[in-house]
């Protein structure tokens, strides 16, 4: 099956991006250099295209019990405004999904899924769906959405976009008329950095990139950038470090499972993990030497048993440390303790560490 394009596309193609396959969608993974666009998401500001993303609009009286029930996190008389992130589950703890949800009203919640996972999710959320009175609505097709990252960030979405967004505090969003148009702003991201996303029509997410690479001040990012800004700060790729298999507890996510709560699909599961004890766990691995560690590189003890297996390895650009997250024993998983990688046939010298190697700087 031929891969979808954004509203974008045709604006990455004429700024010499190099295009990829992605999540069923062709994107760009770099347009100059994955280092320098990161830098400039660390430093100053990126906009990324990411209208590959998938939107679900839950209404209707029971919309805020659904959530909770198909939902890890609490959002249970929650502010309009408010967003959280967490997971859908299936009945054995395992992920469909991880996930925002923006509250919009009481009977309205707007939910914001992975590209690759539109189809599953939505199946899922559909299934689910039957027994609450609620109406959901895929609206992916409908959104385009950009995600405007950095310490500028705020400065250029106020001056070019002409969107009042400074007082809007981390994890809130606000719905505005603006140009004629509805749009969702929201101040989050996904790369540890200040920012905010915008959905919009088509039309109008075409003419706010013009905008904004017309006013020189930010520098348009892909999808390579993404992945290392993402994973310098712990955060999760699903597909890497979630999984159909993985649970948010392995993942070390628990924070966003509140257990406390109504039953939701995957509860007991989880509560069952949780109290047996995990026998495995995502953790951070930092390399004495320069090798790069990548996805699916066996991790080994002393005695050079297999006891896991790299998720997402780089040489970190912010820190320039070669470092790793990896699914392995949980005999192996305490900070301090070291592991060994093997890359191309030789094994290289780590130690377990935080998974976040780089601290973020959001706005507080």
């Amino acid at each position: 099956m031929e891969n979808k394009k954004t509203c974008l596309y045709d604006k990455h193609v004429g700024l010499g991006a190099q295009m990829v396959p992605f999540g069923g969608f062709e994107m760009p993974i770099q347009y100059t250099d994955i280092k320098s666009e990161h830098e400039a998401v660390r430093k100053a500001c990126g906009v990324f295209d990411v209208s590959h993303m998938g939107e679900v609009l839950v209404t209707g009286p029971e919309a805020e019990a659904f959530v909770q029930h198909i939902f890890t996190n609490d959002v249970a008389g929650a502010p309009v405004g408010k967003i959280f992130y967490g997971m859908m589950l299936h009945p054995t703890g395992g992920t469909v999904d991880d996930l925002l949800v923006y509250k919009m009203a009481d009977d309205r919640f707007f939910l914001v899924i992975n590209a690759a996972n539109i189809d599953k999710d939505y199946a899922h959320i559909v299934e689910q769906a039957a027994r609450f009175d609620v109406v959901t609505e895929n609206q992916s097709d409908q959104y385009g959405q950009l995600a405007v990252q950095g310490p500028e960030a705020e400065a250029v979405c106020e001056s070019v976009l002409g969107l009042a967004c400074k007082d809007l505090a981390f994890y809130t969003f606000t719905t505005v008329e603006h140009e004629g148009e509805t749009l969702i702003v929201s101040r989050t991201g996904y790369t540890g950095e200040d920012g905010f996303e915008i959905y919009g029509s088509h039309d109008y997410i075409r003419s706010a990139w013009d905008a904004l690479m017309a006013s020189g001040k930010a520098v348009p990012c892909g999808l390579g950038c993404r992945d290392t800004l993402r994973f310098e700060v712990g955060l999760p790729l699903y597909g890497d470090e979630l999984t159909d298999e993985l649970t948010p507890l392995e993942a070390g996510l628990g924070i966003f499972v509140k257990l406390d709560k109504d039953d939701f699909i995957g509860k007991e599961a989880i509560a069952r993990q949780k109290a047996e004890g995990l026998t495995r766990k995502i953790v951070g691995i930092e390399l004495a030497g320069r090798a790069i560690p990548r996805h699916g590189y066996e991790v080994v003890d002393e005695n050079e048993n297999v006891i896991g297996e790299v998720t997402t390895g780089y040489s970190s650009i912010s820190t320039g440390k070669s470092v790793c997250m990896a699914l392995v024993d949980i005999a192996h998983a305490k900070l301090g303790t070291p592991l060994r990688v093997r890359i191309h046939r030789k094994l290289h010298e780590g130690v377990v560490t935080k998974k976040r190697f780089y601290e973020k700087n959001y706005k507080k």
